[in-house]
């Protein structure tokens, strides 16, 4: 049977990716885990590949490892081959790779020792530190598809600035990772190079639009990377993946460089950040690198604000969003907010509970804003190339409007989101509340496909708040999880409630997955929602097993 000219364009995206694999760290399949097996966490340990200083370095964090490199107790070289290592058997078991860059990323180590060698001196904040990449930044003479087989061909004459950036820090880039046709999927596959899974349970998704990336940090393949987000693009992988990430403020970060298909569209802005494999202080790390060399002065949207050491403290006031008022979260969910107030409020932490504000009509206004063309551009560039609309980009496209906005409908729902996002903040304000604390997505991760409801994540879009996602520790449990009497008793609100709320048939169905949970601050105050969400998680860490929520 002849190929349709789509999937020959798209080979060419498959043959960029195996011919950039090291084949001397791929493992025979008859060595690798049975695709029944669902975890495959612990599979780095176990499959030989890695010596036990490799397994150590790749499960340490950017923080810890500059400082060993910083004290020439590891070299710069070793670090990237033992991440590169471990990606190569990540992307055999979770396809989450679009492209290595293997050879370049050791050429720069070299370098990266030889200036040790020589000064005695680090080069930056990030010398050394492997960074996984989501495929729509570009680097220079390398395609950028952004999940389209149109795309397939482009070349970027330059690195995004934030690469660019993130280099001069001394960050070294070994691995590019996949995303979702359209780049608004929960879930990551696309026509090119396919789907990816989730490390904790490979019938689960990792998350979108950075799927790749989430697999990467759940996996450890980097101890940083670098996500998108429009509507939970950056936490939801990190929470459905037990990894960490942060969605900074609109125009903290640089985005020039990042290709979208939407290029122009600034009716809901998306922004760039940071995911960690091992900690909070990681992804403060990465924002301090970039933004101390002042962004703004060559992509002048940005806001010239420099990055600020804010000191922990427990002096806060942490509100608990148990449900956003329309869609109620699964059990593990619930389970691990109750534990969360149970260790705040031992620790000394105000704790109270937040009523959701207008959380359905935040939704009804960010979702017409994020097609005011109704998808057209999309649909042109599926068109292009011929190429099928996958399920969820059907379902994605399904909130615009059927026709463009106007201007004055886009006039009238970008005031509403104004309004929204004052408001917000007046409230938060006005009941004295410094975070919130609340479900990143109502279930702990998506079973494949099934990625339908964003909007605890999106709703912090809208409202623009800085917001974190850290692993609570906890994962989903066979017996803590179990569907009590009440619960079976539930009378959903809508059919969107009742749609998700289904999906629990009970805690079988997501075995193994992790817990994340997501910290929101007040408006431009991304330096104190790190902090929060660090302070939080370092309270949840302990005496877990305690616990008999």
């Amino acid at each position: 049977m002849s190929l349709e000219r789509w999937q020959l364009q798209a080979q060419k995206g498959r043959d960029i990716l195996q011919n950039s694999i090291p084949k001397q760290w791929l493992l025979p399949a008859d060595r690798l885990p049975p695709v029944s097996q669902k975890s495959v966490v612990e599979f780095p340990r176990e499959s030989g590949l890695l010596s036990e200083r490799e397994l150590k370095i790749t499960d340490m964090s950017a923080t810890a490892l500059v400082a060993e490199m910083s004290k020439g107790n590891m070299t710069a070289e070793e670090v990237v081959v033992a991440f590169l290592k471990r990606s190569v058997l990540g992307h055999q078991l979770l396809n989450f790779a679009t492209e290595f860059m293997a050879d370049e990323a050791i050429a720069r180590a070299k370098e990266l020792d030889e200036y040790y060698r020589r000064t005695g001196r680090l080069v930056g904040p990030l010398h050394g530190v492997p960074i996984s990449v989501k495929e729509h930044l570009s680097f220079k003479n390398r395609t950028c598809n952004t999940g389209y087989v149109a795309w397939v061909d482009k070349v970027a004459t330059e690195d995004a600035l934030l690469i660019q950036l993130l280099g001069k820090a001394g960050a070294v880039f070994h691995v590019r990772t996949n995303q979702p046709q359209s780049l608004m999927h929960l879930c990551c596959s696309n026509n090119i190079t396919g789907t990816t899974v989730n490390p904790y349970n490979r019938a689960l998704t990792p998350g979108g639009s950075s799927g790749g990336e989430g697999a990467s940090m759940g996996f450890r393949c980097a101890p940083l990377g670098i996500g998108t987000d429009i509507g939970g693009s950056i936490r939801c992988p990190a929470a459905f993946c037990g990894a960490y990430g942060f969605r900074p403020s609109t125009l903290r970060n640089p985005g020039t460089g990042i290709k979208v298909a939407s290029s122009g569209q600034e009716t809901i802005r998306g922004v760039v950040g940071p995911m960690a494999s091992r900690s909070v202080e990681d992804l403060e790390l990465f924002q301090r690198a970039v933004l101390e060399q002042e962004p703004w002065d060559h992509e002048t949207s940005l806001m010239p604000v420099p990055w600020k050491t804010v000191p922990p403290t427990r002096n806060m006031t942490v509100a608990i969003m148990w449900d956003d008022g329309w869609v109620r979260p699964h059990p593990p969910i619930t389970r691990a907010l109750g534990y969360a107030k149970e260790k705040l409020a031992a620790a000394g932490v105000k704790v109270v509970d937040w009523e959701p504000y207008k959380h359905k009509h935040g939704w009804e206004v960010i979702s017409a804003l994020y097609y005011p063309d109704a998808g057209a551009k999309q649909r042109e560039l599926m068109r292009e190339s011929g190429e099928p609309a996958r399920p969820l980009t059907e379902w994605a496209l399904s909130y615009s409007r059927p026709s463009p906005l106007s201007h004055a409908e886009t006039w009238e729902l970008q005031e509403q989101r104004e309004i929204f996002k004052d408001e917000y903040n007046a409230l938060l304000k006005r009941r004295g509340v410094d975070f919130i604390l609340s479900p990143t997505y109502p279930a702990a991760a998506a079973v494949m496909g099934e990625s339908q409801y964003w909007n605890y994540t999106a709703i912090w879009n809208l409202a623009d708040l800085p917001s974190a996602v850290f692993p609570s520790g906890l994962t989903v449990d066979p017996k803590l999880d179990v569907l009590s009497e009440q619960d079976k008793k539930y009378i959903p609100r809508d059919e969107i409630d009742e749609r998700e709320w289904l999906k629990y048939e009970g805690p079988e169905r997501y075995e193994g997955a992790p817990v994340g949970l997501q910290i929101a601050g007040r408006h431009c105050k991304d330096e104190e929602t790190l902090m929060a969400a660090k302070v939080v998680e370092e309270i949840m860490k302990g005496e877990k097993k305690d616990s008999k929520l």
